[in-house]
């Protein structure tokens, strides 16, 4: 993960609960002005047999914090707390 990079998605290609996922995370990080990062789990075998099941999986500030679904208000709060 980047260093300035507070929220960072991982997903695979095709994913629509990624899809989804991106559109959250860049209406928020934009509206807060923070930084995000994606990775593709299909990169890292690591990734892939850690989160294969989980994805979309979303960190904030090195921490997990959602899997498959990233509410809006959830994550907002993460952020600003």
């Amino acid at each position: 993960m980047a260093d300035d990079a507070r929220i960072l998605l991982l997903g695979k290609p095709g994913c629509h609960l990624c899809d989804d996922a991106r559109e959250v995370i860049v209406k928020v990080a934009g509206e807060l002005g923070v930084t995000w990062e994606e990775r593709d789990i299909t990169a890292s075998e690591e990734d892939t047999r850690l989160y294969w099941d989980q994805i979309p999986v979303t960190f904030v500030d090195g921490v997990q914090h959602d899997f498959w679904r990233v509410d809006e208000r959830r994550l907002r709060a993460a952020l600003t707390a």
